[in-house]
């Protein structure tokens, strides 16, 4: 398959400028979400416990997980732009309809429609990404835009002060967030792009449903990579998720502190170390087809006693060790978090990316919401935080082991 190289650098990293404030709003309102539960459960009092609450967020994954790959596989066979955009102004009217629903049944289709048009964002904008840096860039590129998902998690994480905010409160914030959002799709459908590609590579680009499942689903890395995406991921959610409440709870801080402790902190390690395992994986791949995966096995190391931290910090009635924990787990994050598509590209062919991550958010966040939904559950019957994190540990220990198996199919320059 031959692929056109795109014009010059400055175009390749204009497109992940513009996809970066798209990849922070989206992350922003689930991060608000957590960051302001008990505003949200004390003004929606039908949501009742704290299964519900875990259900809701689960919810919103099963839909994610399940249109995931529908959002990748359009985004493969027609345009990534069209999808992109189209994603973003539904985002933004069900943001708004967020802050405007009255029990509990109306929040849960609220998350549950989010869930649908989050789904068609994310395999389209890496896939875009990876279409535009070849090569000695992607991981970086890939890396900066993931930044956008760690700016919007800190941003969000300020959310649990809004409460205090006279005339504002969580309802304001889901209001000016989707405001915010209509108002930035208007000049992106102007200035995003489609790479473009050779008249040669025109069949290709349509691959059928069962063409492309069949090739993705008999790739033995593909399936890899899945297992080895999703193990963690369960970990992560729980923290994105309920960290705000844990810390809140076991140490007995005020919402907004709890909101703030638990998303800037990983985060911006977070932010950090993806350009920094950017930066080296793609240095690294100059020696080696694996170096990208040795980067990322790097990081999912790290994560190992972080979680193992974190787990443990409120047993020993220390918020330090769980900040500390918090922010190894987060430099871990990035280098695991900026070398999936980049390692996927290596593994599969351009006109299967969007779908095949789209495969992998799908099996991924199916596994995350249920993480969410029974963290909830153990929650209710008591059962020991350290017990849960420490499962969560051997889960990435796992992972770590599995992206060791995967062997690069392609070369350095993967698109030729």
């Amino acid at each position: 398959m031959t692929v056109s190289q795109p014009s010059n650098s400055r175009t390749a990293w204009m497109i992940v400028a513009l996809l970066f404030p798209v990849a922070l709003l989206n992350y922003l309102d689930r991060q608000m979400i957590a960051s302001m539960k008990v505003s949200v459960m004390t003004d929606v009092t039908s949501i009742g416990s704290e299964a519900n609450w875990g259900y809701m967020l689960g919810q919103f994954k099963w839909v994610y997980a399940f249109f995931s790959p529908i959002g990748g596989y359009i985004a493969d066979r027609f345009s990534r732009k069209h999808t992109i955009v189209g994603s973003l102004l539904i985002w933004s009217l069900i943001t708004y309809l967020t802050g405007h629903v009255s029990d509990y049944h109306e929040l849960l289709w609220a998350r549950t429609a989010m869930g649908i048009s989050e789904a068609f964002y994310i395999p389209a904008a890496l896939a875009l990404i990876a279409d535009f840096h070849t090569g000695d860039t992607r991981s970086r590129a890939v890396g900066v835009h993931q930044t956008g998902i760690y700016c919007g998690v800190m941003i969000g994480g300020f959310a649990g002060y809004v409460n205090e905010w006279p005339d504002f409160g969580w309802r304001g914030a889901f209001d000016y967030t989707g405001i915010v959002g209509v108002l930035y799709a208007l000049p992106l459908l102007f200035l995003l792009k489609d790479v473009p590609r050779s008249v040669t590579s025109a069949p290709l680009l349509k691959p059928s449903v069962g063409t492309a499942a069949r090739e993705l689903l008999t790739n033995r890395s593909f399936i890899l990579l899945v297992l080895y995406f999703t193990l963690p991921a369960l970990a992560a959610w729980v923290v994105r998720d309920w960290m705000p409440a844990i810390l809140q709870k076991e140490f007995n801080i005020s919402q907004g502190k709890a909101g703030v402790s638990a998303a800037l902190y990983w985060q911006a390690a977070a932010l950090v170390s993806a350009m920094l395992g950017g930066w080296l994986a793609d240095r690294w791949m100059r020696k080696t087809q694996r170096g990208r995966i040795h980067v990322s096995a790097i990081g999912m190391v790290l994560i190992v006693p972080a979680l193992f931290g974190v787990g443990n910090a409120p047993a020993m009635h220390s918020f330090g060790l769980a900040i500390a924990s918090l922010i190894l787990f987060g430099i871990g994050w990035g280098f695991f978090d900026g070398n999936n598509m980049p390692i996927l590209s290596q593994i599969t062919r351009p006109h299967l990316r969007a779908t095949g991550y789209g495969i992998m958010n799908f099996v991924s966040m199916s596994c995350g919401g249920l993480a969410d939904w029974g963290f909830g559950v153990l929650n209710d019957v008591k059962v020991p935080l350290n017990v849960i994190f420490s499962v969560f540990a051997s889960l990435c220990l796992l992972s770590a082991l599995l992206v060791l198996m995967i062997r690069p199919q392609l070369s350095t320059r993967e698109d030729t």
